[in-house]
């Protein structure tokens, strides 16, 4: 009987150490199964999910049974080896980021400079609303008719469309982001004595860091698909070109399987993009700050 009352005062002790742990906090070290550490590696399921995208493409493109519309993942693969050992398809790879680099970079300029002008006078404010306000909603494809005349055929039509995609997106970003900080950060950087440039660089762009990452990954997404956009209608010039006028090219040879190819790098790149360049400048600043979870 006194057995029986010991073993239940040690029950409730233990629920209420347990319930008092959730309650404050506290990790409990719980064993977990197999399949559940791999459910909680972002990095597995992520790849399952690629995985079968792929077997659903390889499915999809057996059951169609017509290489010419629509190859296999597989007959793909090849043909992104193929083009990949033959140095063609890096070399594309390589003209189309070396063009995307440059103008990313203008835009982030241009954007930047818009957006200091903005949070210290009051017409640069208007004058960045009035600019968005006209510009942001007009798709970037839409001024190559524009860059053909100005610029003529070539790197610096596409650059021109780039930099516009690029430039709003991230403008706005910085500002809401600017516009969002605290009170007490301002008030912080006041007792300081800070003005101008200072004030933004020592308080505002700290502060707004993860506003400020959104809209690179944003101008980022937007430069990317304008770039390939920009080459597939006139990326050549004097017989160069880009993934984009890749892609364009073999179509025209019914090489429909190194197209898919060309697709397949270009959400790839993307990938490596997000995932490894954004993704460590984000693990290394807003979570390693306590900005983001």
């Amino acid at each position: 009987m006194c057995a029986k009352k010991i073993t239940s005062i040690d029950k409730v002790k233990r629920t209420y150490e347990r319930e008092t742990a959730l309650k404050s906090g506290a990790e409990l070290k719980i064993e977990l199964s197999f399949w559940e550490k791999i459910f909680n590696n972002n990095f597995i399921r992520k790849t399952l999910i690629i995985v079968s995208l792929a077997f659903i493409w390889q499915i999809y493109a057996l059951y169609l049974d017509n290489e010419l519309m629509f190859p296999t993942f597989i007959s793909t693969l090849k043909a992104l080896a193929n083009v990949t050992l033959s140095g063609e398809l890096p070399e594309k790879i390589a003209t189309s980021l070396k063009i995307l680099f440059i103008s990313y970079i203008c835009g982030i300029l241009l954007a930047s400079t818009l957006t200091v002008l903005a949070i210290t006078t009051r017409i640069g404010t208007d004058f960045l609303e009035v600019l968005t306000a006209m510009f942001n909603p007009l798709p970037a494809i839409a001024l190559l008719p524009l860059a053909l005349l100005w610029f003529g055929l070539g790197y610096p039509s596409i650059m021109f469309v780039i930099v516009h995609a690029v430039t709003w997106p991230i403008a706005l970003n910085i500002y809401n982001g600017f516009m969002g900080v605290s009170n007490t950060l301002r008030m912080v950087g006041r007792n300081y004595e800070l003005t101008g440039l200072a004030f933004v660089f020592k308080i505002l762009i700290p502060a707004a860091f993860a506003s400020i990452l959104t809209g690179l990954k944003v101008g980022w997404a937007f430069s990317w698909r304008t770039l390939i956009a920009a080459e597939l209608v006139f990326g050549v010039s004097s017989g160069g070109g880009g993934i984009g006028w890749f892609i364009y090219e073999k179509k025209n040879q019914l090489d429909i399987d190194v197209v898919f190819a060309g697709l397949l790098t270009v959400i790839i790149i993307g990938i490596l993009i997000e995932n490894i360049v954004f993704k460590t400048i984000e693990r290394k600043t807003v979570v390693k700050w306590g900005m983001k979870f």
